[in-house]
């Protein structure tokens, strides 16, 4: 599912849009051209690797499907489209769950939220937008979905909105597989390095070959917290960010500074603290909730990176019948409604999230 652009009237630069480097292409329009096949998945590894000490690999329990590259066609009502936004005063606050390469199912979404058109261009006025994170791996395009976030940030903020994304540890995984390859990291249980745990991770050579240096540097200068309208944004459901600074300023500092050092060790520890979950689930998790809440700022957590089916034990059939996946309606509040999780489990045949908040429960 190469996502490249259609040939179509150019979207209008201004002074403004500089800071985000966008590439020439991704300013073409739609439509998106499926006539290119990207079934080039990464072939599995020879021999299993053994899990680093605190390390949670997520490939047997967030499969990746459709090695092929096939992922579903999702056709939009064009009747469901809402109608347009206000053009003045800030606009309303969407966030995206986990997409993982599922590129047709996040411009359709998008499209039924009234975000952008039937040309994938952004049609929502001062609408604000924020994707948690984890745009490539498991899926066929993430490259595709990296250009379209990219594109839509540069759009949004042309039409007094925003569209801006948060550090996943996919992209911290992509980064360090780029940068380090088969390099040792000291993973502490033994000898890991970035190249085999990206390929355990779900890692594509269809997206690894399209990698470029302005997709390099877009990742690394994401965040990784921010704080909007009372609900705190992170990827993961952790409290590991705990470790990189008592303010939302400083997590962020502190990370792409990490980041910038090029340390393989230092930046593994940041991928290895990120990848954990479940931090919110069990008993004590409204605690764990608060403790960041307390931290941070805010009154609702809003993360992805956990599947919902995993968090309510539900993982869809195992039988080999064709169940449709498991049944994800929305977000999931959770951990006495101080958390909110959005990861839909599009991997798994499930749902590609994009939610209005604040949530009306």
């Amino acid at each position: 599912m190469t996502q490249g652009a259609g040939q179509g009237p150019e979207v209008e630069r201004t002074a403004t849009l500089r800071d985000f480097r966008v590439p020439a292409y991704v300013h073409e329009t739609g439509p998106y051209d499926h006539g290119v096949h990207p079934g080039n998945a990464a072939p599995p590894l020879e021999e299993p690797l053994e899990h680093p000490e605190g390390y949670t690999p997520t490939q047997r329990d967030l499969p990746v499907i459709n090695r092929r590259g096939d992922t579903l066609q999702v056709a939009v009502d064009p009747t469901a489209v809402q109608a347009p936004l206000p053009a003045t005063g800030p606009g309303p606050l969407f966030v995206v769950g986990d997409v993982h390469g599922y590129l047709d199912e996040l411009v359709a979404a998008l499209q039924e939220k009234g975000l952008i058109d039937a040309g994938g261009n952004w049609c929502a006025g001062t609408a604000r937008l924020w994707f948690l994170g984890d745009f490539t791996d498991r899926g066929p395009d993430g490259i595709g979905v990296i250009d379209l976030v990219m594109r839509l940030s540069a759009e949004a903020a042309a039409a007094g909105g925003y569209c801006k994304a948060l550090m996943g540890n996919h992209e911290l995984l992509l980064l360090g597989a780029k940068r380090f390859g088969d390099t040792p990291v000291n993973s502490g249980a033994g000898t890991a390095t970035f190249q085999a745990a990206w390929l355990l991770n779900g890692g594509q050579k269809y997206d690894m070959d399209r990698l470029q240096d302005h997709h390099l540097q877009w990742m690394a200068r994401l965040d990784a917290v921010e704080e909007v309208d009372g609900h705190l944004l992170v990827h993961s459901d952790t409290t590991a960010y705990l470790d990189y600074g008592d303010s939302i300023e400083a997590v962020n500092d502190t990370v792409r500074e990490t980041i910038t050092r090029n340390d393989a060790d230092e930046v593994w520890d940041l991928f290895r603290k990120f990848t954990k979950r479940f931090s919110f689930r069990d008993e004590g998790g409204a605690d764990a909730v608060r403790s960041l809440l307390d931290t941070y700022g805010g009154t609702r957590i809003v993360h992805g990176h956990s599947p919902i089916p995993y968090l309510l034990g539900e993982v869809g059939s195992e039988d080999g019948e064709d169940n449709g996946g498991p049944h994800v309606e929305g977000p999931h509040v959770y951990a006495d409604g101080l958390a909110i999780a959005m990861d839909g489990g599009v991997t798994m045949a499930g749902k590609l999230l994009v939610q209005q908040l604040p949530l009306d429960i």
